[in-house]
């Protein structure tokens, strides 16, 4: 049987003395916002889930060593799901 380690009890609190990820997100989202220097975009989220969705599923890829069952798993998300997504960015 295929069994992944067990998950954290708490996924949203880092490892000690790391940033949590919604900190980075937070400081890049202000940045994006501050360089727009007073216009507001009309596609923020589709442009955030673009940009993070990206280099995550990279990221997942390679730690999963291109395994794209394990990496369905470690997302969260159908097999089909990730498939379709590491074509739409190019990573499939």
């Amino acid at each position: 049987m295929n069994a992944l380690p067990a998950a954290r009890a708490d996924t949203s609190t880092p490892p000690s003395g790391h940033t949590p990820l919604r900190d980075h997100v937070s400081r890049s989202v202000r940045r994006y916002l501050h360089d727009f220097n007073g216009c507001d975009p009309d596609d923020l989220y589709e442009v955030v889930l673009r940009e993070i969705e990206a280099p995550l599923f990279a990221e997942v890829m390679r730690h999963c060593d291109g395994n794209q069952s394990r990496a369905a798993a470690c997302l969260g998300i159908n097999r089909a799901t990730l498939r379709k997504k590491l074509k739409a960015y190019g990573l499939a």
